[in-house]
């Protein structure tokens, strides 16, 4: 059973190996062969979401689908597109999930507003909770009236008798 897992991993070493190292080479000559356009594209890449990953921007998701985007991406840099061109582009394609920050209008107004309105319902549910566990206490340690007191001995005499 160990030869068997051992024979697996060199077999998935052997045909998976060389491709990590053809994509940073890849990676690596796109460098070498004009720096200010990476630059440019990982400024972008880090403003942009992975649409697969959803919390890693592109820059950081190894995923197909940002490894096409960062292609994408500089495809339009080496076309002379802006910064704001590709942006909007993106936004027009993949709608305002695709920025890692949405911009603060109507239909993203739940994004900015929904933790700060979940955490003032949630404040407002603790005091309102605590405001009615200290009336319940209060209430109970009010002692007996009269009426109460004389009634709660003649249901103990009563139990006394039986």
């Amino acid at each position: 059973m160990k030869a068997r897992a051992l024979i697996l991993f060199f077999v998935f070493g052997l045909f998976f190996g060389p491709t990590v190292a053809f994509a940073s080479e890849v990676n690596e000559a796109a460098l070498a062969a004009d720096p200010v356009a990476e630059k440019r594209l990982q400024a972008l890449s880090a403003e942009l979401r992975c649409l697969v990953c959803q919390n890693q921007t592109i820059a950081d998701s190894n995923a197909e689908l940002a490894v096409d985007l960062r292609r994408e991406i500089r495809g339009m840099i080496a076309a002379g597109k802006s910064d704001k061109e590709i942006i909007d582009f993106m936004v027009v394609r993949y709608g305002d999930f695709v920025l890692y920050r949405p911009p603060v209008k109507a239909i993203t107004l739940l994004l900015w507003g929904g933790p700060v309105a979940l955490m003032l319902l949630g404040l407002f549910a603790l005091i309102r909770y605590l405001r009615r566990r200290t009336t319940r206490i209060e209430a109970e340690d009010q002692p007996l009236t009269a009426a109460e007191a004389s009634r709660a001995d003649a249901l103990l005499k009563e139990i006394d008798q039986k």
